[in-house]
């Protein structure tokens, strides 16, 4: 799963939140800086990996981008399941994305001062273009699709990934309403 995914299912708890959305940053013995419910976060993100790449439903859906994007197809399907959830009548929190989205902010700033830089030099981009609050907006996964190309060795620029998300775009709508509900269900057991 995808930023939006991390933070929604960190289920209002600030520092399960930061834990959750720095992660990816945070390697090795590095986690031992971090206050214990932030470690707690990273521990649930990496659940949440590991169990969304092992899912047979995801396992199938990351097919679709195998030919445009090859082994990254999995990081394009996470982008493509944080659309869906923004989408989702079902999961979108009481507050609605927009206030879900400024709230997350707020607590991620308060935690500003032992955030990771490169979380930090990220976070400029996720809050000026409010992420969490356009990713119901094919613009924003576009976007995102094509910083997530430039990052990936090898992976051509050109790559039509974009293309096969809107060719398949029905199809992996259905793959994450199969999916979504298991892991939710998975994270509140664990959480």
């Amino acid at each position: 799963m995808n930023f939006l995914a991390h933070a929604f299912l960190s289920f209002d708890n600030p520092d399960i939140l930061v834990g959750n959305l720095i992660a990816d940053m945070v390697k090795g013995k590095q986690m031992d800086v971090y206050p214990s419910e932030i470690r707690r976060g990273i521990k649930i993100h990496r659940l949440i990996d590991s169990f969304t790449d092992s899912h047979p439903v995801t396992l199938e859906a990351k097919k679709l981008f195998q030919e445009s994007a090859g082994r990254y197809g999995s990081s394009f399907l996470d982008v493509s399941y944080d659309h869906f959830l923004a989408l989702d009548p079902l999961n979108q929190p009481k507050e609605g994305w927009e206030l879900f989205a400024q709230n997350c902010y707020a607590q991620i700033e308060e935690r500003g001062n032992i955030l990771p830089s490169i979380f930090c030099n990220m976070y400029m981009y996720m809050k000026s273009e409010d992420w969490f609050s356009n990713y119901q907006n094919m613009w924003m996964i576009e976007r995102s699709f094509d910083r997530l190309k430039r990052r990936a060795s090898y992976l051509d620029d050109n790559a039509p990934v974009f293309a096969d998300f809107e060719k398949n775009y029905n199809t992996i709508q259905k793959s994450y309403e199969l999916f979504f509900p298991d892991l939710k269900k998975y994270v509140e057991e664990i959480s």
